[in-house]
């Protein structure tokens, strides 16, 4: 196969993986920095170039790794693949989803998939309405468009509350209140799904001054062991939102898991540390079967 990853850069550890994982089965593989492809519509047949080079017809596959400030343009280049019926581990539609968290919670919402209690609202003048249908502080505060626990706020009193919220207001940031599980005790679950499996799960645990359990943050990760339940909700998310490959984020409540959020370009290096599996390896072979299939 010719496959495409689309990415930034190739430094990074999971591009990095999945590349060197399609070269060793055999594949052609080539990174492409989606930031610099454009389309060209109207004529025949739209066209892709990264740069100058018409790459239209050069791929049988794509795995796009679109980070958060290029999102809709990476989805854009995507969608213009799809159209080109050039598979892809992410459906462009996914992808924007994913990205963003009050998208994602209305849609698991809706699909009977349990969130925690959320609310979201753009109006300043009623915040503290906002936090007495959480129950009251301590409440979560978080950008409906962070990633790696960047915009995650715990605020342990309505003043302290307030004030964060009444901040990111004022910096016109979209943002959603979440109720503060206490007894997840820091702890959250990330279960990399792979077309419609499960390939890998792992517990991180956050450090003890920091209740955000994100690798990036320096949380301890062990692999774990999940339930049924746990297991059912990992791939309907997954699959509810169209996507191929996922990193979906559960934690543990006294009421049973919730899902928090999915990510449609999940990070390899803690979950193939915690667990010693070649999840990289998965992700290739799923684009052998799809690919093959088509």
């Amino acid at each position: 196969m010719d496959v495409a990853i689309l990415s930034v850069s190739l430094n990074v550890y999971s591009t990095a993986r999945i590349a060197e994982e399609f070269e060793k089965a055999g594949h052609f593989v080539e990174h492409i920095d989606h930031t610099k492809c454009s389309v060209q519509l109207g004529g025949d047949k739209p066209r892709i170039f990264f740069g100058t080079d018409n790459i239209t017809d050069d791929f049988d596959a794509i795995v796009p790794r679109i980070g958060t400030t290029v999102t809709r343009h990476g989805a854009a280049i995507v969608k213009q693949f799809e159209i080109n019926h050039v598979f892809s581990t992410a459906h462009s539609l996914g992808i924007v989803k994913a990205r963003n968290k009050v998208s994602t919670l209305q849609l698991m919402s809706k699909k009977g998939i349990p969130v925690p209690k959320t609310v979201f609202s753009i109006n300043p003048n009623n915040v503290t309405d906002q936090i007495e249908l959480l129950g009251g502080t301590p409440v979560i505060i978080k950008l409906q468009e962070g990633t790696q626990g960047k915009g995650v706020i715990l605020a342990e009193s309505k003043k302290s509350a307030i004030s964060v919220i009444d901040t990111l207001y004022a910096m016109n940031s979209n943002i959603l209140l979440q109720e503060y599980i206490e007894e997840a005790n820091g702890e959250d679950l990330r279960i990399v799904v792979v077309g419609n499996k499960i390939v890998a799960s792992m517990k991180r645990t956050s450090e003890r001054d920091d209740f955000r359990s994100n690798v990036h943050r320096g949380a301890n990760v062990e692999e774990v062991q999940l339930t049924p339940r746990e297991k059912f909700m990992a791939i309907n998310a997954t699959k509810h939102l169209g996507l191929g490959v996922a990193g979906v984020d559960l934690i543990r409540s006294k009421n049973g898991p919730l899902l928090i959020e999915v990510n449609a370009s999940p990070g390899l290096k803690g979950i193939e540390a915690a667990t010693g599996l070649n999840v990289a390896k998965c992700i290739v072979q799923y684009v052998e079967r799809k690919v093959k299939r088509k």
